[in-house]
Order: structure tokens, then sequence, then C-alpha cells
């Protein structure tokens, strides 16, 4: 390896930042080194998909020229980054809101608060990263970019909807990438590719959005970081966290995100579920889970398993959230309508069928349906609800199956069945969106390989608001599980 790619292969975002602070490094460095390592083997993985180079190479002199200066810089000063290509902008930069080909050239106008808050912290934006049509599956594939391919084995998918963002930082392309998460978007690609993802709560990172600025509640939509270790993301929330009064949804006040890192999780009491009672789940996935435990007890915490009583089947529960999306993805639709861009009359092929089975659904969707999924969807928080009134954190496997088989006509979907059980292929298997119903913060932490060589994650969940608490559970696990050699296994 070239010392240039050891440059961007190596160091995490924190220790980049603090060395580019240092003179160690310039940010001109930094930024060519995250080009040269992603132009070398992007191709392998098909992670990123837009490439903002110029934009970056021009901040990274900018960038340089403030630390020469001796200027106060934020904290991701000169570190490379990337975006999510969904919803998820910046001004002047494509976005295919998930690979829709007649979108291939359009252009936002606006921030996401992902993008505008890491570049006022110093981040270098470098490109956009994979995602499905408007973010409406478990996986990582679409008509115009094709699948993104599992570092760990290329023939297997990142999972999804953040799926590119995942494979890019497990690959040790970039050390950051955004996610955002609407029924696991964050956490279902962070666990295949065995990187750590974090969603925080409801509110605790603002979502603007319009024009319905109420939308990211039905179910709970949030924007979060993924990287390959835990400080890099208490460092990446720190800087997403805050007030904004554009979303009517944001709350007042901050996690010190950085010190829940020190924080012991001793005598702390934490519910464990393999199935949360409705899930089938892989025995293999279930194997590794059991083990990994075995970290939280060494750090002096009580684990005890848990039985949850959610009256309604796995599919019952997968088939409302698919409900509960579809109208956000009629409202797009005929969003971009008004804008003369008829997506279902003049390009209805660039949309998979599964897509258009549920938009059919969303338009049918009576005030009565969506009243009643609502009851649905309490019917979850109740069940949930009092585990975690119990105890300090409630963990469980991220997802009930090992990364899937990439296809090769754009349409990747999950397993047709686990445990010979049948299974929603858009999202059965993900048993991360049960927490976007409730919206308490949530993270993955890779948990190990299974013995096919497959990334395994564990799932945290914490209290309503207690983000510090899930980074301190998560820091801890990292400490007596620490998981960065796992990378030396990805086929890159």
């Amino acid at each position: 390896m070239s010392a240039t790619e050891e440059l961007a292969k190596a160091d995490s975002a924190t220790t980049l930042a603090a060395r580019i602070r240092r003179k160690e490094v310039s940010p001109v460095e930094v930024v060519d080194s995250a080009i040269a390592r992603i132009e070398k083997h992007n191709s392998k993985i098909n992670a990123l998909i837009i490439f903002g180079y110029d934009d970056a190479r021009k901040a990274a002199k900018q960038a340089e020229a403030a630390i020469m200066r001796g200027d106060a810089v934020g904290p991701f000063h000169g570190v490379p980054i990337a975006m999510k290509d969904c919803f998820d902008f910046k001004p002047g930069w494509v976005t295919t809101f998930g690979g829709i080909r007649a979108l291939k050239d359009y252009v936002a106008d606006s921030y996401c608060i992902f993008a505008e808050r890491m570049e006022r912290a110093g981040a270098v934006m470098v490109g956009k990263t994979n995602s499905p049509v408007f973010g409406f599956r478990g996986t990582c594939d679409n008509y115009l970019f094709g699948p993104s391919r599992n570092p760990f084995d290329l023939t297997k998918n990142t999972g999804g909807s953040s799926g590119g963002s995942a494979g890019a930082v497990a690959a040790g392309l970039l050390p950051l990438c955004e996610g955002t998460d609407g029924g696991g978007s964050i956490r279902i690609p962070s666990s295949w590719c065995g990187v750590f993802g974090y969603k925080p709560a409801f509110g605790r990172v603002p979502l603007v959005t319009r024009p319905d600025a109420f939308s990211g509640n039905i179910p709970f939509i949030f924007e979060g970081p993924i990287t390959r270790t835990v400080e890099d993301s208490a460092l990446a929330m720190s800087v997403l966290q805050g007030y904004d009064s554009r979303d009517p949804y944001a709350i007042e006040g901050s996690v010190d995100f950085m010190g829940a890192l020190r924080k012991s999780i001793a005598g702390k009491k934490i519910a464990y579920t393999r199935d949360y009672g409705v899930f089938p789940v892989d025995k293999r996935v279930i194997a590794v889970v059991d083990k990994a435990l075995k970290a939280f007890e060494e750090a002096g915490a009580h684990v005890e398993e848990v039985k949850i009583n959610i009256p309604r089947s796995h599919m019952e529960l997968s088939d409302m959230w698919c409900r509960l999306i579809a109208p956000k993805q009629v409202a797009a639709l005929e969003g971009f309508k008004r804008q003369g861009i008829d997506l279902m009359r003049d390009h209805h092929d660039d949309f998979p069928p599964e897509f258009w089975h549920w938009d059919e659904i969303g338009r049918r969707m009576s005030a009565a349906q969506y009243l009643a999924d609502e009851a649905m969807r309490t019917e979850v928080f109740d069940a949930l609800r009092p585990v975690l009134d119990t105890y300090d954190y409630m963990v469980s496997p991220t997802l009930a199956c090992l990364a899937v088989d990439n296809a090769t006509d754009g349409n990747t979907v999950g397993p047709r069945e686990i445990e010979g059980q049948p299974i929603n292929r858009l999202i059965g298997w993900c048993m991360t969106y049960l927490i976007n119903f409730i919206g308490y913060p949530a993270a993955t932490v890779p948990a190990g390989l299974a013995d096919n060589g497959l990334p395994v994650g564990l799932q945290i969940v914490g209290k309503r608001y207690a983000d510090e608490d899930v980074f301190a559970a998560s820091a801890e696990f990292e400490r007596r599980r620490p998981w960065m050699d796992s990378y030396k296994k990805c086929k890159l």
C-alpha cells in the first residue's frame, strides 16, 4: 500500500483532524489521499456514485490556508467525508434520490442538516454515496448505478438504504459518511458492513424538510453518522446535535457525547431479546450475538433475557411500516409533478415494481387505515416502553439474517424466508424499524463475524433521549471487543 493510501485508510476522522490541527499533515494531502483511494477502489464496491472532487480540492486549499493563518478551526477541519444520495442535499450538487434515471442531472438548491453542519465544522465533502430509490428498502441497489457491494464479500449487498456510506467506511475509503434512517437505514448497512452506525433520539439532530415540515414523525426519521470508531461518531454527533427552529420537533439542550465515551456501565441493567418475540432469526446471527453479550457482563453490567409481547406478526409489522412510508413516497412523486417532472407517467420504468406496489396502496389508503396503523404502532410502543422503563438498555441482533447476494438487474431485495418463514423482502428482516416506531436512540456495533466471514451487528437501544448512555455502552463494547482488525478481511 502506498504512503498516500496509508494516510487515507489508517487514521480515524478524529485522528486526522488532530493531525491537521498540529500541522503534521495538510488538508490538501488528506483530501488528495482520500480521492486517490476512492479512484483506486470504489469501482470494486460501488459505494460513491457522485463525485465532487473539484469542490473538495477547492475546500481543502481553503482549509489549508486557514491552518497556515492560525485561524480558529472546527472539529472536522480538513477531514474528507461523503453524504448520501437520497433526500440529502448540498447546493449545486446533483441528487438522484436513490438512482432515479430521470433525475441524473437534478440539482438541489438547499442543504440538509448533515451537510450544512459538517461543512460548518470544517469537513470536506468529496461525493455522495449510493442508495435505493427514495431509500424505500433495506438493501442498496437501483437501476441507474446498480448495487453497492459488501467489502467483506463482493458478491453480497451492503444493506440499505445508506449502503454506499457503510460500504465506503468499511472499505476505508472515507472515515465518516452520512446515513439517514426511517426504518433502520443507518443501522442496517452498518450491521452488514461491520461498522458503527448511530441513530439519535428523535429531535436530537434536526430534520429540515419542506414542503412538509412535519414529515419526519411517521415513522420517526433521522440523520446520523456511520464510522469505523465510536469516537468518530461521538465527535460527529457533537456537531450534528442542537436546536433548529426550522424543525418543529427539534429539542433543545445538548449531550456530552465525547464525555460519554469514558462513562462506566457497571451495574447497568440490560434486557436482551433475540427476536422481539416475533421475528425469525438466522441461527448464525444469534450465535454471534449471544457470544458478544459477554462483553457487557465483563464490564459489570447485568444482562437478562426478556420476553417482549408484541401482539402482531413480523409480516403485519413490516407491511405496516411500508404503509406508513407509502404516503411520503406519493407526496414526493406529486412534488416532482408540480415541478414538471411526472415520474409516474413518463419514467415508470425508473422504479422497481415493489415501489409501485406500495405506491398504489398509499394512494388508496383511507384516513381510517392510516389511523389504524398508528394504533398498531402504538402497540409496539406499549410493548417496548415498559422494557426500557425497567432496564437501562435493550439489546438484540440488529438484523435477522446475514448479507444477501446482489442481483444483476438493479433490484436486489432481502431474503425470501428466514428459518422457513416467509419475509417481507423490503424490510422484514430488519428488526431496526421497531425502534423507528418509538423514536428512542439506538446504535449498531460490530458483534463479530459469522462462520462464513460476514459481519453481524448488535443493536443497543437506550431510554428516550438517553443518547449519552448508548454511547457509553457502545464505547465499552468497543474497548472489550475491538473490531478494527476485522477490516483486514475486506476484499480490496
